[in-house]
């Protein structure tokens, strides 16, 4: 089985990963880390690092040959990160079927107004972050309502964080099982 952990930055992409690592003993893939592999390790750099649409473009067909090569040797993987959009989301779906689940986060308008400070302060929890990414309250809505919308168009499953993020992180981990 393959398990792809998608959704807007600071929604706990990482820790869920880590989790069903510790559940399951999956081995799992950071998007981010294979991103900061090529922008460290080619040059010319086929991408910037704040370049997420391309990014994903780029990193799509990788993407598409890791699950495919996995599959191929019955093997479980969690590959997780901002990169799978719901766009190539569906795209994987369609081709591997009952072969992957996915599942994408995001935070409501209403738990972003009360929480805004708190999503940042946790964002090292499992990795540690060297510089803060810290988006301006109305972007980050604006990309969280966004990705909402995206999910709905292309049936991609999404837990959406409205009130209590430990007990509705609790979701995601059944979602898995």
């Amino acid at each position: 089985m393959i398990f792809l952990i998608a959704g807007e930055s600071h929604t706990g992409k990482t820790l869920l990963a880590q989790k069903l690592l510790e559940l399951y003993h999956y081995p799992y893939i950071s998007l981010d880390h294979l991103k900061m592999g090529f922008l460290k390790g080619i040059f010319p750099k086929p991408f910037e690092v704040d370049e997420d649409i391309k990014i994903a473009k780029f990193l799509y067909p990788i993407i598409r040959s890791i699950i495919k090569t996995n599959l191929e040797n019955n093997q479980n993987l969690i590959l997780e990160g901002i990169y799978l959009y719901p766009k190539y989301i569906n795209l994987l779906k369609e081709e591997f079927k009952s072969k992957i689940k996915h599942l994408n986060l995001l935070f409501s308008k209403e738990y972003i107004l009360k929480n805004y400070e708190l999503i940042y302060e946790k964002e090292s929890v499992i990795e540690k972050r060297l510089v803060s990414e810290k988006v301006i309250l109305n972007e980050l809505i604006k990309d969280h309502l966004k990705l909402k919308e995206e999910c709905l168009k292309y049936q991609c499953n999404f837990l959406e964080f409205k009130e209590n993020y430990e007990l509705e992180f609790e979701k995601a981990l059944i979602f898995f099982n």
